[in-house]
C-alpha cells in the first residue's frame, strides 16, 4: 500500500466517523427531557410524504419576551409524537388539561415530526 493509498484510507475514515458522529448528536442524542403541563389546544396527524402527529398545548401563566408589560402572549408547547398509541391517546384529550414527559433533540428529522420535543409519554389527563 502506497502513502497516497493510506492518507486517502485514513481521511475517509475520518470523515465517515466525524458524519456518523455528527448525525447521531444532532438528530438522535437526547439532550434534555422534562414534562410540561397544559390545556390541549390541538392535536392533530398532518403531512403529505411524512405523516406525524403534531399538537400543541397551552400552559398556564403569561410571558413577556422583551420584558415589557405591552407584550403579554400565552406560553404555547409545540411538540410531535411517534407511538400510535400515545397519540390515539391524545387524540381525545382536546380541551382537557393533559401533563406530558417529553425528549428534546437538537434537530428534526421529518419521518419523526417538526418539533424537536417528542413526547414519549402521558402522565396524567385531567378534566376541568
Amino acid at each position: 500500500m502506497t502513502v497516497k493509498s493510506k492518507i486517502i484510507t485514513w481521511t475517509s475514515v475520518i470523515v465517515v466517523v466525524a458524519l456518523a458522529a455528527f448525525i447521531f448528536f444532532r438528530f438522535f442524542f437526547v439532550y434534555s427531557s422534562g414534562v410540561n403541563t397544559g390545556d390541549l389546544n390541538y392535536f392533530q396527524k398532518q403531512g403529505v410524504v411524512f405523516k406525524t402527529y403534531e399538537g400543541k398545548m397551552i400552559q398556564t401563566g403569561f410571558k413577556s419576551n422583551s420584558g415589557n408589560m405591552g407584550n403579554l402572549k400565552s406560553n404555547e408547547f409545540k411538540f410531535s409524537v411517534t407511538d400510535d398509541s400515545i397519540a390515539a391517546q391524545l387524540m381525545r384529550c382536546s380541551g382537557k388539561e393533559v401533563e406530558l414527559h417529553w425528549n428534546r433533540h437538537f434537530g428534526t428529522l421529518p419521518w419523526r415530526g417538526h418539533s424537536q420535543y417528542i413526547v414519549d409519554e402521558v402522565l396524567s389527563v385531567k378534566e376541568h
